[in-house]
């Protein structure tokens, strides 16, 4: 499929929670050969709100993270996604699934790593506080990554972006 125009255009900031979300994957390196995480970042808090892990590079990997958004957080208004143009994200199956959710694509230029800055960040975090180095398998990669997002980041580890809180802690503030 075409990719989409991107729509986003390094606009990082939104005044509520589901209105832009961005999503990346990223190489996770283990003795029995690479893992792939996927993940679904809601710009409003930072939180990781979609993730998924396999140890195949394919669009089922980016849909599973999608799947685990839209059911955790069943968006209701206008909602942007944002991602590259890899053929996971352009592909046939990955666009019908935002079709029909009424969830409006943007995507990056080809090359231009800023406009998916946020979720570049999440990945650069991730890499320096949690896969310092080669994991000796994948379950104990996927036991560790399960609880660096659902534990420490998205609860626990403060944002200077979010006037440091916890996504979780923001999300939960009067009048969001």
């Amino acid at each position: 499929m075409i990719p989409a125009p991107n729509r986003l255009n390094q606009e990082f900031s939104t005044d509520t929670v589901n209105r832009k979300w961005v999503s990346d994957f990223t190489y996770i390196d283990t003795a029995e050969g690479w893992l792939f995480l996927a993940i679904v970042l809601d710009l409003f808090s930072r939180k990781v709100v979609g993730w998924a892990m396999s140890d195949q590079m394919n669009t089922a990997l980016v849909e599973a993270a999608l799947y685990m958004a839209l059911q955790g957080r069943q968006p209701t208004e206008a909602l942007l996604h944002h991602s590259d143009q890899g053929s996971q994200y352009t592909s046939a199956v990955y666009q019908s699934r935002l079709i029909n959710a009424s969830i409006q694509m943007s995507m990056s230029r080809v090359g231009n790593c800023y406009d998916n800055a946020v979720a570049e960040s999440f990945f650069g975090t991730l890499k320096a506080e949690c896969v310092t180095g080669q994991f000796a398998t994948q379950a104990l990669a996927r036991t560790t990554i399960f609880e660096y997002i659902e534990v420490w980041y998205n609860r626990g580890r403060l944002h200077s972006t979010l006037g440091y809180l916890s996504p979780v802690e923001f999300e939960h503030q009067p009048g969001h």
